[in-house]
Parts: structure tokens; sequence; C-alpha cells
């Protein structure tokens, strides 16, 4: 499948000037408030998102922009393009000075991901998607690993900002998980969880409670490097769903009949 270049050629620019901005403030004092009891936003996060609009707008004027700070914008017409943004996800751990951020830029047209850019500062690493032509970090392609079983994999996933209020689920799957898996990472980025299950780092990824601009390029990358993505229900993925189960596909069905398993008990224990 082949698309305009000056899409991955903007997703690219975009986020490594979001990743620029994010380095030059990391560690200094910063102006942070709060969306609710544990959701961040910094000054820096809107700094991020008004370059990217600013940059979308003089490129593209007939595109449309889904972001995390300034939600939708006008949209020209239901089937106009879409450019999914999160200035920095992992907020929490930027404005903390842990490096584990991200810049995540993904276009949709026709309902469908066609390019994705990811980039990590820190470590400078630069994740990149296009459907059909796979995905590569630091232009070098990517696969998923080879792992066949839960019992032998490395899992990672997040809790949402609810989570006070659903311990005992959401604890209680993190646990069921720990109890069959090599190991389960909490890193604080749903983009870069997303990224090493495509580049093989990890093994598989869920998590709920999420937005577009949290899952569109690294559901795009994990699919381009030969993962599976869908919902943590199973079925077919939905950007705007709110949940993702991603994974180098040999070990999703076990992903899935554990996380239905889980809530099944759940559900008899609480007709008891």
């Amino acid at each position: 499948m082949s698309h305009n270049p000056l899409f991955l050629a903007t997703a690219i620019e975009a986020v490594l000037r979001a990743g620029a901005i994010q380095m030059s403030r990391l560690g200094t004092a910063l102006q942070v408030s709060k969306k609710g009891d544990i959701d961040l936003v910094t000054e820096v996060d809107l700094e991020i998102e008004k370059m990217l609009r600013d940059l979308i707008a003089e490129r593209f004027p007939h595109h449309t922009v889904l972001a995390e700070e300034f939600g939708q914008g006008d949209r020209p017409s239901e089937d106009a393009p879409c450019w999914i943004f999160d200035p920095i996800d992992g907020t929490t751990n930027f404005a903390h000075g842990l490096p584990i951020f991200c810049a995540s830029l993904a276009l949709e047209v026709d309902g469908q991901l066609i390019v994705g850019a990811v980039y990590d500062p820190a470590r400078e690493e630069l994740f990149t998607a296009e459907r059909g032509q796979g995905a590569r970090l630091n232009g070098v392609p990517l696969s998923v690993s080879q792992t066949k079983t839960v019992g032998d994999a490395l899992l990672v996933t997040g809790f949402p900002y609810n989570v006070q209020q659903r311990i005992d689920e959401l604890v209680g799957l993190f646990g069921t998980f720990l109890a069959r898996s090599r190991a389960v990472r909490r890193l604080g980025s749903a983009a870069l969880d997303l990224c090493y299950v495509a580049a093989g780092r990890m093994d598989g990824f869920w998590e709920q409670s999420l937005h577009a601009w949290d899952t569109a390029a690294g559901a795009l990358l994990v699919e381009e490097a030969g993962g599976t993505v869908t919902g943590v229900d199973g079925q077919p993925f939905d950007v705007r769903s709110g949940h993702v189960l991603a994974s180098n596909g040999q070990i999703h069905e076990e992903l899935l009949t554990t996380i239905r398993t889980f809530k099944a008990g759940r559900s008899r224990k609480g007709t008891d």
C-alpha cells in the first residue's frame, strides 16, 4: 500500500520536535495541574500540542486533529483524515523527571490507521510504521518475538487514572498474569508498551480505559511488526474503544483465555 510520503515525514518531524521540547524541559520546574486526582498535565503538554496543531493546519488545512489536551477541533467533514496525537505519553513520569515518556502520532484515513510515529527522546528511539510497509526502529525493520507460551512471556500493562476505585479488578488481573508469566512490567506509557511489543522486547500488553491517542500509533506498529492487536474482549481492535490487547500473535489466544477466565470468576463471585 502506497501513501503520500509527506504523511510519514510529517509524523516523524512532529514527534522529533516534540522530543526536543520534552528534553529541554525535563527536570526543570514545571507548571503541573490536575485533570483528575492523579491525571496530570504540564505546560509542556500544551506547548507541544499547539506545535502539532499549527503544523497540521499549515501543511494539511483540510485535516483534523484529535489530541489529548485540546480534544478534537472542528472537523471539516466526517471523512477528513485525522491526526491522533499524544504530546507526552507518560506525563506523570515526565513531571517527576523519570525518563520514560514519548510523543505519539498517527494518521487515520477512512477509519484506518495508515501512518504512525513514536519518539522516545531519552533513548533517541524513533519507532515508525506505514500500513503495508512494515515497522521500523531508527530505520531498522522490527519484528515481534517468537515466544510461544505465556509462561515464557514478559508482559507489560498499565493502570487507568481511576485505578484507586478499581483496585480489586485491575490488581486482580495483574496478579493473575504475574502468576502465569515470566514477569509483568508497568512502565507508565502505553505507546512505548506497544512499541516494545513491536520490537520484541515485550511479548504482550493489555490495558483498559485508554484513549485513541494512547494506542493509535503503537497499535499500527505492532500489526506492521507481525503481531496481533484486538480488544481485551477479543473483538477487532477499535482505536476509540478504550481497551487493547497486543501480542506477538503466538500467545494471543492464551492471553485472551486468561482474561476471560478471570472475568468469569469475578462475575460468579458477584452473584454469590
